[in-house]
């Protein structure tokens, strides 16, 4: 049996058509032994509408891809006997967490689908049209005329995946963000000693002691001139957007050579011209690679020369993690302070 390769996609345009309403029936009682009949015709069903539905099981937008167009079913029209025809079924569509819908015209942002079971109605079904029998009156007993079903909204949808976690991992490629998130959680992301083995975001969920957890974001490495393309570019960047905290990985000890300070005074600047809101972020800076020679006296050295506090990780001897872990913890926990006061 041969596997199935699943690509991430984060983007998608598509059509929505919600179904049309039913006619309405035009219908006179004509019954034996009935001396008076009269108008009878049944309304029409309404049409379905599109819903979109936040799933958590769901990662990427993939089912878009080969999928453009979505439509809801359409009302039944109205039968003799004053008979309703059936409402069309409403099409609901799973999303994953973390979507957002612009109207592809305007442009405008729709909704976002931030949290799970989030149900958002993104276009509506028509109205069924009313039977002759609605429009008998005393002086008009004999209506010969029933309602069309009114169209269900068409529109074109842009549709945008960021991703949701407590802690977005950044750094260069090779920085040790992939064998960090593998150490620490059940991910099993791509590992080598290549640049940029990681193409798309991987999430993974470390546990703590006391039922505690965080979801981690394993994001493809940055570099200089990432915000304009360069590299990956920026496709990546709006997931780092919904995340909490970002915790920094530097290499300790670069194969290239490359000064660990220099490297992450590049990273900040590409979050800075990207967004002041990303680069706004609750930070933790963190050495990896402590493992290797030489590495502990260059992270003495980093640390002084950022003049901020650094934690040090071996994510291969499995060193300072839990301390890591902790720190990680706490930032995310001050963050949602504020989100609860506000409350």
């Amino acid at each position: 049996m041969r596997g199935v390769i699943v690509m991430f996609v984060d983007e998608a345009d598509i059509h929505v058509r919600a179904g049309d309403g039913g006619s309405g029936c035009i219908a006179f009682r004509r019954e034996a032994h009935v001396p008076r009949g009269g108008p009878d015709g049944g309304d029409g069903g309404n049409g379905g509408s599109v819903v979109f539905l936040a799933d958590a099981s769901l990662g990427t937008l993939s089912e878009f891809a080969g999928r453009h167009h979505w439509r809801a079913e359409s009302g039944r029209p109205g039968s003799g006997a004053n008979r309703t025809g059936r409402s069309g079924r409403d099409l609901v569509v799973p999303v994953p967490v973390g979507t957002q819908v612009f109207d592809g015209e305007l442009g405008l942002m729709l909704c976002d689908l931030a949290a799970p079971g989030v149900r958002v109605c993104v276009a509506r079904g028509g109205r069924g049209g009313l039977g002759n029998a609605a429009f008998a009156t005393p002086s008009r007993q004999a209506p010969r005329y029933a309602e069309p079903g009114t169209p269900g909204q068409e529109r074109r949808l842009h549709l945008e995946l960021k991703l949701i976690a407590d802690v977005g991992l950044i750094g260069l490629p090779n920085a040790g963000k992939s064998t960090l998130l593998a150490s620490v959680s059940a991910a099993r992301p791509r590992i080598a000693d290549y640049p940029f083995t990681t193409l798309e975001p991987q999430l993974g969920m470390l546990e703590l002691v006391g039922e505690r957890r965080l979801v981690l974001a394993d994001l493809p490495g940055l570099i200089a001139g990432a915000h304009q393309g360069v590299g990956l570019g920026d496709a990546f960047l709006k997931h780092i957007e919904r995340t909490r905290v970002l915790c920094h990985l530097l290499d300790a000890a670069p194969v290239d050579g490359s000064d660990p300070a220099d490297n992450y005074r590049a990273i900040r600047r590409e979050l800075e011209l990207y967004s002041r809101a990303l680069a706004a972020k609750p930070e933790v800076v963190v050495l990896t690679k402590l493992d290797l020679t030489g590495a502990a006296e260059t992270a003495d050295r980093v640390a002084g020369e950022l003049g901020r506090p650094c934690l040090r990780i071996s994510a291969v001897a499995g060193t300072g993690l839990r301390e890591l872990g902790e720190r990680m913890w706490q930032m995310v926990q001050a963050d949602k302070q504020p989100a609860k006061a506000a409350t």
